[in-house]
């Protein structure tokens, strides 16, 4: 832990207020987060500097380490719920000012399969990396799976399942989605313990990620993937 209790917030600059953010969100310090987020506020800051600067930044160093091995699962859970705090503080200002977002994702557990913290997880990183996540829970028919994408329109849609039992209900959304002629509508990312590159290939899914912070990377490559042909179709 830092020593941040002993830190007063208020009495910082700006750069130093939001390097102290960095070191409170790696540690998982809710409290500490909110009024962080709050005194740069008080000063002026939009809510998008305050999101991309502070929280966004911080939970990308929380990413790095996490997919290197630095930090574990437990570490990672307490980080997002420092940022959910934030976030909680930001989010209606966010939709007030009409914010950018990085882009927009459903994401839910498959029929049949009532695990969260994985899904969980990947929903906080997503977040924390300016993505807008639609999470539909767990144990999801293929039905609430159209219903959301037809609702929210996302960019991405991501299927979680940790049993093998499970597993084979993501290939029923894909042919789904293909047999409604909008598969090529979404990029497809399915995640979960027992999964493989080669089963994320054999659902017909764009991409397997092993965990949360290779999710995030591999939904931004995706993201630019999509500005870059819009561009091209537009110039």
């Amino acid at each position: 832990m830092t020593e941040s209790d002993d830190i007063d917030l208020q009495a910082l600059d700006n750069s130093e207020l939001v390097a102290q953010m960095h070191d409170d969100l790696y540690d998982g310090l809710k409290e500490e987060i909110e009024e962080g987020v709050n005194i740069l506020l008080a000063r002026g800051w939009e809510p998008y500097k305050v999101l991309t600067e502070a929280l966004v930044e911080g939970m990308r160093i929380v990413g790095i380490d996490f997919r290197d091995g630095i930090l574990f699962v437990p570490e990672v859970l307490l980080s997002a719920g420092a940022m959910k705090g934030g976030m909680t503080i930001l989010r209606p200002l966010l939709a007030e000012t009409g914010a950018p977002s990085v882009g927009k994702i459903v994401i839910g557990t498959v029929k049949g399969d009532i695990h969260d913290i994985g899904k969980n997880l990947v929903s906080m990183m997503m977040e924390g990396a300016g993505f807008e996540v639609i999470d539909i829970g767990v144990n999801n028919p293929v039905e609430n799976y159209l219903a959301a994408i037809e609702e929210h329109k996302p960019d991405i849609l991501g299927m979680s399942a940790l049993l093998t039992t499970t597993m084979p209900y993501m290939k029923v959304v894909v042919e789904t989605l293909k047999e409604k002629g909008i598969r090529d509508d979404y990029f497809v990312l399915v995640g979960g313990a027992p999964l493989s590159e080669e089963f994320g290939q054999a659902v017909g899914a764009d991409a397997y990620c092993r965990d949360a912070a290779v999710t995030v990377e591999v939904a931004k490559e995706m993201m630019a993937r999509k500005h870059n042909q819009r561009g091209q179709l537009s110039s």
